[in-house]
């Protein structure tokens, strides 16, 4: 593992300035909700809600802040040509990059999630450590997720300017924003052109809504804390619970028990999380192998 040592100082670059650390300190506060709509819902559950509502907005946003430069930066400050003088490929530059960055951002990300923790358990009781595992390595895998998205276009972009813009638009707005009104002008103009009936409308709208990498997560954790196969979050589905009795937001209010279609199971969303992590990772190492950026 030649990239080790560059992996490391990749790690160590990112934990030893103290602004890495507010990250663990707004995230409990972005967190944690002392009054939570979904109590009745999740009981003492409530306190492992909390690591799922925190996933959202801050995490895209702080792995874009720190690590849109990752690999870029290092091509514009000319680094780029020193690390390549190592005894490194390439791939061992982009491999070092994506698992020193990855490190970099869980530790502050579970530190805060620790306080989150401690907080909600004083408050609501001992909850299924189980279920706590489970959400907490979903939300692992999330961070990789966008950590993938992110160092692959650093290492494919050729300036920083280009790297964030396409990042932030691309990914915060896009992906984690704007999603769920794309799907339905995907859906609306399929139906225009005769592609998708109407009697497959909800299922090809159900499947569109868990591609992006919050949509998946959503669905993964949504099936741990057994609150509904959805891509909205656990908030979300038990206000509709709360109000009508039912949850429009879940696939199981759209097809009969035994009905629902491969593609929209749980298992189908952590297939997509993954393929977060690895599509990009595989598209990017080979482009930047290449050397075709220079």
């Amino acid at each position: 593992m030649r990239w080790s040592p560059l992996a490391r100082q990749e790690c160590q670059s990112l934990l030893e300035p103290r602004g890495v650390w507010l990250l663990a300190a707004i995230l409990p506060l972005w967190s944690y909700r002392a009054k939570y709509a979904t109590g009745s819902v999740l009981g003492p559950d409530m306190t492992i809600g909390y690591l799922q509502h925190g996933a959202t907005l801050i995490l895209p946003l702080a792995v874009i802040l720190l690590c849109y430069r990752s690999v870029v930066g290092e091509r514009e400050s000319g680094s780029l040509k020193f690390l390549l003088g190592l005894p490194l490929t390439r791939r061992d530059v982009f491999v070092g990059k994506f698992v020193g960055r990855t490190a970099g951002i869980v530790v502050p990300i579970l530190a805060g999630l620790g306080i989150v923790t401690i907080v909600g358990a004083l408050q609501h009781g001992f909850f299924s450590p189980l279920r706590y595992l489970a959400v907490l390595g979903a939300t692992v895998i999330y961070v990789v997720a966008l950590v993938s998205i992110v160092v692959s276009v650093s290492a494919i972009a050729k300036r920083s300017v280009t790297a964030a813009g396409t990042l932030v638009i691309g990914l915060l707005v896009g992906l984690e924003f704007l999603w769920n009104a794309a799907v339905s002008s995907i859906v609306s103009a399929g139906q225009n052109i005769g592609l998708i009936s109407e009697s497959a409308t909800e299922g090809v709208t159900l499947f569109l809504l868990r591609l992006s990498p919050s949509g998946a997560y959503n669905v993964v954790t949504n099936w741990i804390l057994d609150i509904g196969n959805s891509t909205y979050t656990h908030t979300q589905i038990a206000r509709d619970i709360q109000s009508t009795g039912s949850s429009s937001y879940v696939v199981e209010s759209s097809f009969e028990a035994g009905e629902v279609p491969l593609y929209l199971t749980e298992v189908g969303g952590l297939l997509v999380l993954v393929a977060w992590v690895v599509i990009p990772l595989l598209v990017a190492s080979s482009v930047f192998a290449r050397g075709d950026l220079a």
